[in-house]
């Protein structure tokens, strides 16, 4: 008697469809309401803290120019001190990290 080893055994397919019909029966959110969902939350993060509270106010920032001593990297973009240069190239410098 023949033998086909490709079938799916009927204890298996039993299974499996049990399992699709639990899933398909479980009260999950549909895609559009799951969207929605995040939607609002994003907008709520925007006015927030991470404690909860209303921010309503500007932050100022003291920005300090780039001294005499120092480069800004082509490659990774960070201000480094003149010790930390490792070759300028075509008006390029380039630090100790990125060259090695």
């Amino acid at each position: 008697m023949a033998t086909d080893y490709d079938e799916v055994r009927s204890d298996v397919k039993e299974s499996q469809d049990r399992s699709l019909e639990a899933l398909q029966s479980a009260n999950a959110p549909d895609a559009r309401s799951v969207v929605r969902d995040l939607d609002e939350a994003d907008a709520l993060d925007d006015a927030m803290t991470p404690g909860g509270e209303f921010v309503a106010e500007e932050l100022i920032v003291q920005v300090v120019p780039q001294a005499s001593d120092e480069f800004t990297c082509y490659s990774c973009f960070l201000v480094r001190h003149r010790s930390q240069l490792a070759r300028d190239k075509d008006g390029h410098s380039y630090c100790i990290e990125c060259e090695g």
